[in-house]
Protein backbone atom coordinates (compact mmCIF):
# COMPACT_ATOMS: atom_id res chain seq x y z
CA UNK A 1 0.00 0.00 0.00
CA UNK A 2 1.35 3.43 -0.84
CA UNK A 3 0.65 6.38 1.38
CA UNK A 4 1.60 9.99 0.88
CA UNK A 5 5.12 10.61 1.98
CA UNK A 6 6.36 13.22 4.41
CA UNK A 7 9.71 13.06 2.60
CA UNK A 8 11.82 14.97 1.75
CA UNK A 9 12.03 16.86 5.02
CA UNK A 10 12.48 20.60 5.04
CA UNK A 11 15.33 20.64 7.57
CA UNK A 12 18.70 18.91 8.01
CA UNK A 13 18.92 15.24 7.08
CA UNK A 14 21.25 12.53 8.39
CA UNK A 15 21.75 9.42 6.25
CA UNK A 16 23.22 5.99 6.99
CA UNK A 17 23.61 3.33 4.28
CA UNK A 18 24.65 -0.28 4.81
CA UNK A 19 25.01 -3.02 2.21
CA UNK A 20 23.81 -6.40 3.48
CA UNK A 21 24.54 -9.99 2.56
CA UNK A 22 21.75 -11.69 0.65
CA UNK A 23 21.33 -14.31 3.38
CA UNK A 24 19.05 -14.80 6.38
CA UNK A 25 21.76 -13.50 8.73
CA UNK A 26 21.29 -10.06 7.13
CA UNK A 27 18.09 -9.56 9.12
CA UNK A 28 19.86 -9.76 12.50
CA UNK A 29 22.73 -7.61 11.23
CA UNK A 30 20.29 -4.98 9.97
CA UNK A 31 18.37 -4.92 13.28
CA UNK A 32 21.56 -4.44 15.32
CA UNK A 33 22.85 -1.82 12.92
CA UNK A 34 19.58 0.13 12.91
CA UNK A 35 19.38 0.07 16.71
CA UNK A 36 22.96 1.37 17.00
CA UNK A 37 22.48 4.14 14.40
CA UNK A 38 19.11 5.32 15.72
CA UNK A 39 20.27 5.28 19.34
CA UNK A 40 23.31 7.30 18.26
CA UNK A 41 20.95 9.81 16.66
CA UNK A 42 19.15 10.10 20.06
CA UNK A 43 15.89 8.68 18.67
CA UNK A 44 13.54 7.78 21.58
CA UNK A 45 13.49 4.07 22.51
CA UNK A 46 9.86 3.48 21.46
CA UNK A 47 10.57 4.90 17.99
CA UNK A 48 13.78 2.83 17.79
CA UNK A 49 11.77 -0.31 18.62
CA UNK A 50 9.22 0.43 15.87
CA UNK A 51 11.93 1.26 13.32
CA UNK A 52 13.87 -1.93 14.11
CA UNK A 53 10.70 -3.98 13.56
CA UNK A 54 10.18 -2.26 10.21
CA UNK A 55 13.83 -2.90 9.28
CA UNK A 56 13.38 -6.57 10.15
CA UNK A 57 10.27 -6.92 7.98
CA UNK A 58 11.73 -5.10 4.98
CA UNK A 59 15.08 -6.90 5.04
CA UNK A 60 13.36 -10.28 5.46
CA UNK A 61 11.20 -9.50 2.45
CA UNK A 62 14.24 -8.51 0.36
CA UNK A 63 16.20 -11.63 1.28
CA UNK A 64 13.28 -14.00 0.73
CA UNK A 65 11.64 -12.52 -2.35
CA UNK A 66 14.25 -10.51 -4.24
CA UNK A 67 17.64 -10.74 -5.87
CA UNK A 68 20.82 -9.18 -4.48
CA UNK A 69 22.16 -6.65 -3.79
CA UNK A 70 20.32 -5.68 -0.59
CA UNK A 71 20.96 -2.37 1.14
CA UNK A 72 19.51 -0.63 4.19
CA UNK A 73 19.20 3.14 4.21
CA UNK A 74 18.18 5.09 7.30
CA UNK A 75 17.41 8.79 7.03
CA UNK A 76 16.60 11.18 9.84
CA UNK A 77 14.98 14.47 9.07
CA UNK A 78 12.24 16.83 10.06
CA UNK A 79 8.99 17.76 8.34
CA UNK A 80 6.77 20.54 9.68
CA UNK A 81 8.57 20.39 13.02
CA UNK A 82 8.13 16.62 13.37
CA UNK A 83 11.17 14.31 13.53
CA UNK A 84 10.91 11.61 10.85
CA UNK A 85 12.88 8.43 10.26
CA UNK A 86 12.76 6.87 6.80
CA UNK A 87 13.66 3.20 6.61
CA UNK A 88 14.37 2.06 3.07
CA UNK A 89 15.53 -1.33 1.87
CA UNK A 90 16.56 -1.72 -1.75
CA UNK A 91 17.16 -4.95 -3.62
CA UNK A 92 17.96 -6.35 -7.04
CA UNK A 93 14.34 -6.88 -8.08
CA UNK A 94 12.00 -9.88 -7.86
CA UNK A 95 13.62 -13.30 -7.57
CA UNK A 96 12.46 -16.03 -9.95
CA UNK A 97 11.61 -18.24 -6.94
CA UNK A 98 11.01 -17.85 -3.21
CA UNK A 99 13.82 -18.06 -0.68
CA UNK A 100 14.27 -21.18 1.43
CA UNK A 101 12.33 -19.85 4.42
CA UNK A 102 9.31 -18.61 2.46
CA UNK A 103 9.06 -21.74 0.32
CA UNK A 104 9.08 -23.98 3.41
CA UNK A 105 6.19 -22.16 5.14
CA UNK A 106 2.50 -22.76 4.85
CA UNK A 107 0.25 -19.94 3.57
CA UNK A 108 -0.69 -18.81 7.10
CA UNK A 109 2.91 -18.55 8.29
CA UNK A 110 4.00 -15.49 6.33
CA UNK A 111 2.60 -12.53 4.46
CA UNK A 112 1.88 -10.17 7.35
CA UNK A 113 4.98 -7.97 7.00
CA UNK A 114 3.40 -5.30 4.80
CA UNK A 115 0.56 -4.83 7.30
CA UNK A 116 3.03 -4.46 10.16
CA UNK A 117 5.07 -1.90 8.22
CA UNK A 118 1.95 0.07 7.25
CA UNK A 119 0.58 0.08 10.81
CA UNK A 120 3.81 1.40 12.35
CA UNK A 121 4.54 4.10 9.80
CA UNK A 122 2.99 7.37 8.75
CA UNK A 123 3.71 6.61 5.12
CA UNK A 124 5.10 3.74 3.12
CA UNK A 125 5.54 2.69 -0.43
CA UNK A 126 7.29 0.65 -3.03
CA UNK A 127 10.08 2.25 -4.98
CA UNK A 128 11.31 1.10 -8.32
CA UNK A 129 14.62 1.83 -9.93
CA UNK A 130 15.97 1.09 -13.38
CA UNK A 131 17.42 -2.11 -11.92
CA UNK A 132 15.85 -3.56 -8.80
CA UNK A 133 13.33 -2.26 -6.40
CA UNK A 134 12.70 -1.61 -2.78
CA UNK A 135 10.28 -0.52 -0.12
CA UNK A 136 10.31 2.39 2.30
CA UNK A 137 8.44 3.49 5.40
CA UNK A 138 8.40 6.78 7.28
CA UNK A 139 8.04 6.75 11.06
CA UNK A 140 7.68 9.51 13.62
CA UNK A 141 10.91 9.67 15.60
CA UNK A 142 9.72 11.64 18.60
Amino acid sequence: MTHSSAWPPAARTDVYVCELEHRAVAVAVARRTARTVLTGWAVPEEAVHDAVLVVSELVTNAVEHALPPVALRLRRGESDGVAIIRVEVTDGGPAPRQGAWASSCGPGEHGRGAGIVDSLGIGSGVGSRTRGGGRWADLIAA
